[in-house]
């Protein structure tokens, strides 16, 4: 039987719904005090590891990026027991050199979000949490070394721009992204891998680049998007798999990361 309790988080993003590759699995449903999270989570087992699986937009792709209750998500795999993230996501590219079908390692990120709830800070309570390195080093270093061991295209040190869509970018807007030096834009990314570091929780991005945006002078259909997914979905879930092999299993006792002791400094 499999408990209600995981070591692993998966976000599903655009093209990942569903979570096949778990073993001796179920679904669970998560009350949280921030209200409902996007679906059911599946937990499983894989690599002799405890996982759990949530889509980001729902089973159905039924929530935009800007309606996600972020705060629900990341509260609910912190009361399963996750210690890391992994979140998969779909992107597009502000660079030439980046093509898609490419996978991406964000290292940084441009927050262009405007109405989404950014913390679990209440009045009270004020969390000044340091994301001058948002992402976990010990996870990406996992991340790069699958990769390579899997023959990946996999740009490193890439700075992500996070807008608030759903909406795609106008061309003015593409270009000013681009001047910025970000490498890759998308709409998930903040505030989930912030919260996260608020819950002092491992996290670490993939994106797979989907399409050029329209700096290049070629609009972005959603059409486009999902063709370019469906083709690296085995692959994105080959990593996956691959990813959580290689986790060590004393990971949660001899981290070599700072994530679970985000909150040191940070509180007044």
């Amino acid at each position: 039987m499999v408990d209600d309790t995981a070591e692993i988080g998966i976000f599903g993003g655009t093209g990942i719904y569903d979570s096949e590759m778990l073993h001796n699995s179920k679904e669970i449903t998560v009350e949280t005090p921030y209200g409902k999270i996007s679906d059911t989570i599946t937990i499983g087992e894989l690599g002799g590891k405890k996982v759990a699986f949530m889509p980001r937009h729902g089973k159905k792709h039924s929530i935009p990026p800007h309606m996600i209750n972020y705060c629900a998500n990341i509260w609910a795999f912190k009361e399963l027991g996750v210690t890391r993230i992994i979140s998969p996501s779909a992107v597009g590219s502000l660079k030439e050199e980046i093509k898609p079908g490419d996978f991406v390692l964000p290292t940084q990120f441009i927050d262009f979000t405007k109405s989404r709830r950014t913390s679990f800070s209440e009045e009270g309570k004020v969390i000044h949490i340091s994301v001058a390195d948002p992402f976990c080093p010990e996870l990406q270093e996992i991340v790069s070394n699958v990769a390579n061991s899997q023959g990946i295209s996999l740009h490193k040190d890439c700075t992500y721009t996070c807008i608030e869509g759903p909406r795609f970018s106008t061309k003015a807007e593409s270009r000013f992204f681009k001047s910025t030096g970000a490498d890759i834009i998308g709409m998930t990314l903040v505030p989930e891998c912030q919260l996260a570091r608020e819950a002092q929780i491992c996290y670490v991005s993939i994106a797979t680049v989907t399409d050029y945006d329209v700096w290049a002078e070629k609009p972005v259909t959603a059409k486009e998007v999902i063709d370019t997914l469906s083709k690296n979905v085995q692959s994105t879930k080959k990593l996956l798999v691959e990813l959580i092999n290689k986790m060590p299993d004393d990971f949660t006792t001899k981290r070599k990361c700072s994530c679970e002791k985000a909150l040191t400094e940070a509180e007044f």
